[in-house]
């Protein structure tokens, strides 16, 4: 068998999110999108700490898109909080390694 044999590669991100600013009750959605072989695997942190999306949480209101994008179905704001707002990055692993994206902000509107 002399078929050619493609090199495993450590993930890197080749879109990275951007700053969001999101009305209250709005969909939004964090970009990420990152290669490797094998593809890698995607978890976002927001404020260093690891996002819950809807695989873990059925009832989460955001979902990890295939390509490894974070949407929020909408973005939670209350009184006593601000679960949404905060410093997200996206990182993305196989097992050559990991890769991490730039900072993003998702700030909420009109408070």
């Amino acid at each position: 068998g002399s078929h050619l044999q493609l090199e495993d590669m450590a993930p890197r991100i080749v879109e990275h999110p951007t700053d969001l600013l999101v009305s209250r009750g709005e969909p939004a959605t964090l970009s990420c999108k990152a290669e490797g072989r094998p593809l890698p695997a995607v978890e976002w942190y927001k404020d260093g700490e690891r996002v819950e999306t809807d695989r873990e949480d059925p009832r989460s209101h955001r979902t990890l898109l295939p390509g490894g994008s974070l949407f929020f179905l909408r973005i939670l704001h209350g009184r006593r909080g601000k679960p949404d707002e905060g410093v997200y990055v996206c990182v993305a692993r196989n097992y050559l390694g990991e890769a991490t994206s730039r900072n993003a902000s998702l700030e909420v509107a009109g408070e």
